[in-house]
């Protein structure tokens, strides 16, 4: 099984196949139920304005030149839909196939972008930026955020693949209206990955960064810093 620390659609039940290379899907559906409340700093959470296009979100993404030297653009993936069930976590089983198979947001906008970093064995580092009203952007990641934080340890299926998960609420850097932050382990076929997910909203715009705690910490400032720049 190939391992890729790349996300299909960052906050999903199904990331960690995404992230194994085992099944990716990038289709949208509906989710409207706000879950607990995330940190936030406040603000302007409340303002409405309108979602920004795709072309604009996709020239914020961060890219070679902003991340320096040894990273490399990684092809987007095509989508596939393989057969995903969720194994001892009632929060995740109750969002259904949607979330099984990593379509649980519904936004309106979105950028995505994957790098390999040369510099570590496997270190890979992913970007996605959303645009949608900031009251649909903060629930429809809190709702999948929570869902996965509240289990502990559980399994994921596809196939005869069987990944054994864990999941652990981090602390979020005190940025933009709302963040959320996770570490994820996996375990399969005698191997154990450790995944950083990091969402900061800020306004109208969702970012993700998922990778490598590492190169997660080391580039959420800039994506976000690029992510609110106008062009």
């Amino acid at each position: 099984m190939r391992r890729s620390t790349t996300t299909a659609l960052a906050l999903s039940a199904i990331t960690v196949l995404a992230l194994t290379g085992c099944s990716r899907s990038t289709k949208p559906a509906d989710t409207s139920a706000a879950s607990s409340a995330p940190a936030h700093r406040g603000g302007n959470s409340a303002t409405a304005s309108a979602p920004l296009s795709s072309a604009k979100l996709n020239s914020r993404l961060l890219n070679e030149s902003d991340l320096g030297e040894g990273y490399t653009r990684k092809p987007q993936a095509a989508d596939q839909h393989d057969d995903v069930t969720v194994i001892g976590c009632p929060a995740l089983e109750k969002l259904g196939s949607d979330a099984a198979t990593g379509a649980t947001l519904n936004f309106t906008r979105t950028a995505k972008a994957s790098f390999t970093y040369a510099g570590s064995t496997h270190s890979e580092v992913s970007e996605e930026l959303y645009s949608d009203s900031a009251t649909k952007l903060s629930n429809g990641i809190g709702k999948v955020f929570n869902a996965m934080v509240s289990c502990p340890s559980y399994k994921v299926a596809s196939g005869s693949t069987v990944i054994d998960m864990g999941t652990q609420k981090t602390a979020a850097p005190d940025l933009g209206d709302e963040q959320w932050s996770q570490l994820l382990t996996y375990s399969a076929g005698g191997q154990r990955s450790v995944v950083k997910q990091t969402a900061i909203r800020s306004g109208n715009v969702l970012v993700i960064v998922s990778g490598s705690p590492g190169l997660v910490d080391a580039h959420l400032d800039k994506a976000l810093t690029k992510a609110r720049t106008a062009h």
